[in-house]
């Protein structure tokens, strides 16, 4: 079974965890508009892609755009809108990805007030089609804005879990267990910081999540520095873009990690 078909399966047969609380995180630091850049390197430390955030607010509700420009020309595209209001709540994400980086492109939307998903995908003659489909939702669903939610989670946090809304099958609703790993320090140019590391474990139940890493397809963990001060910030990533291929490594400019 090639890989893309697998995770299709895969997903299909995901059932929830239940080894840490699910809940919606509090708002402890309120969200201001920013804008910064991001250095991508493959594992091997080659630069790949250049990576862009922002973030604009209106009201209660934040919207954040994340972006990736390979140097192939591919990209990863992904806007998301919540709301920043006694609790972190989803309004809406689209996640684009395309280009040779990536095995299969991706076009999804998740409305999480309507619970509709949709999936745009082309055929070989480059037609667009449409699909969409209903889903209940649970309120800690997080497309997007994990980090976020790393920002307003203390350092020696309890694991807890969050739902994905995956972009396989039209829409697969999956759990992340989130776990604090202990504090790093970091260098910039002017200063020795420090950084809670946190670890991204995506849940696979069932047969699937004892046949996956028999054969090489779980997705693996993402692990994510965030700085510690009264204005906390997410200073580095490594993961898989999408759960999927080569692992990349984020690190806001200016910044250098040891071993």
């Amino acid at each position: 079974m090639e890989r893309s078909n697998f995770l299709v399966a895969a997903f299909l047969a995901i059932t929830l965890g239940t080894a840490a609380a699910a809940e919606r995180i509090s708002v402890k630091h309120i969200q201001l508009p920013k804008h910064g850049f991001m250095v991508a390197r493959s594992e091997a430390g080659k630069i790949i892609a250049r990576f862009e955030f922002s973030q604009v607010v209106q009201g209660d509700e934040v919207t954040m755009r994340l972006t990736y420009h390979f140097v192939d020309g591919s990209i990863d595209d992904e806007t998301t809108t919540y709301r920043q209001q006694g609790s972190f709540r989803l309004v809406r994400n689209h996640h684009i990805q395309k280009g040779p980086f990536f095995a299969k492109p991706v076009d999804f939307t998740v409305e999480a007030a309507t619970g509709i998903a949709t999936s745009r995908t082309a055929d070989k003659n480059g037609k667009i089609h449409v699909e969409n489909k209903r889903m209940d939702l649970p309120d800690d669903l997080a497309n997007g804005f994990v980090g976020t939610l790393l920002l307003n989670v203390p350092h020696d946090t309890t694991p807890f879990q969050a739902g994905i809304l995956a972009p396989f099958g039209g829409g697969r609703l999956i759990r992340i267990l989130i776990s604090p790993e202990g504090e790093q320090p970091f260098h910039t140019t002017e200063k020795t910081l420090k950084a809670t590391v946190f670890r991204i474990h995506p849940e696979l139940g069932g047969i699937v999540g004892v046949i996956a890493p028999l054969i090489g397809l779980q997705p693996k963990d993402v692990m994510v520095w965030v700085l510690e001060s009264e204005e906390p910030a997410v200073v580095r990533i490594v993961g898989q873009l999408g759960g999927y291929g080569p692992v990349v490594s984020s690190e806001l400019e200016g910044t250098s990690f040891g071993k």
